[in-house]
């Protein structure tokens, strides 16, 4: 494991990483947030989901350096007296489990068809980019917020995993489209190029040489496109937890934060809102940032 990291650091996208201060920066953002996220239970001061640890009386309090703050509370708290930090390390967990989840089946789904188009092509081809014309023409956030309402109205008494699973599902359902593209145009230069041809004059099998010669040449840009695709899922899902057909209200995420914090924006409780849309936006600038920069260390023409 050292050796790998050793070798990485020593690459050409390692020293296009240490002679950035922007992609540095954000990597320990980003890093930071995960590492609050995973340990959540650890890392935050209280627990926003124990009802029995929630005091009415400390409800609305103030950030601590605020007249009327409580230093037991460092940013404040909300209507139920939860406290707004620990409330943010664990509705980030539940945006970025979302956001990640739905990219990765995004990106399985999309990279499989995008492969079977490009190098098989045919009518096959024409078939899924015609899908995804059709998938283009519906406003990404239009389609999740459908299928995340539809899937809550067929199942308004569902667990949580399954409520989970159709807000993940919303998300994916328009994802995939871009990796298909992508991969698609990747793969038709691949295919023509001489090792593919001497694989099939050896008589590889067709689905060896996918996924052995032509995918590990395609993932560069999907890398790419993934790493800026998990900050537009995270503010697809906290739109819709916004709006009401996200995550349930038992595991408020982010969007539902701001949600619950705009009631209360305009009688001076501004932190309730004001802390988990900056949380929102720093996560999602510093993976923006992290893709913008992987973006260029991969593609020699930007360097």
């Amino acid at each position: 494991m050292k050796n790998v990291l050793f070798r990485w650091f020593d690459s050409d996208v390692g020293h296009s990483f240490r002679t950035s201060p922007v992609a540095v920066t954000a990597a320990v953002i980003a890093f930071v947030c995960i590492f609050c996220s995973v340990f959540a239970g650890w890392v935050a001061p209280h627990n926003p989901f124990d009802l029995a640890s929630l005091e009415l009386g400390d409800a609305r309090l103030p950030p601590a350096w605020s007249e009327g703050g409580s230093s037991k509370y460092l940013l404040g708290t909300d209507d139920q007296g939860r406290d707004i930090l620990s409330a943010l390390i664990y509705g980030a967990r539940i945006s970025l489990v979302v956001g990640v989840v739905s990219v990765i089946l995004s990106v399985a789904v999309g990279v499989l068809l995008g492969l079977l188009a490009g190098f098989l092509g045919g009518w096959l081809d024409a078939f899924l980019m015609r899908l995804c014309d059709v998938m283009l023409s519906f406003p990404p956030i239009l389609v999740a917020l459908l299928i995340a309402g539809v899937g809550r109205a067929l199942f308004p008494n569902a667990h949580e995993s399954l409520a989970f699973g159709v807000l993940i599902i919303s998300i994916s359902l328009t994802g995939w489209v871009q990796y298909a593209r992508t991969v698609r145009g990747s793969t038709l230069v691949e295919r023509s190029k001489e090792y593919v041809q001497a694989a099939r004059v050896t008589g590889v099998a067709p689905l060896r040489i996918m996924l052995r010669h032509v995918l590990p040449n395609v993932t560069g840009p999907v890398l790419v496109l993934a790493t800026i695709q998990v900050a537009t899922a995270i503010i697809t899902e906290a739109t819709l937890s916004f709006l009401g057909v996200g995550v349930p209200p038992t595991s408020p995420s982010l969007g539902t934060l701001i949600r619950v914090g705009n009631d209360y924006l305009f009688s001076g409780e501004w932190w309730i809102t004001v802390f988990p849309g900056a949380m929102l936006v720093l996560i999602a600038l510093s993976v923006n940032l992290l893709g913008d920069w992987l973006r260029d260390a991969l593609n020699p023409r930007l360097r």
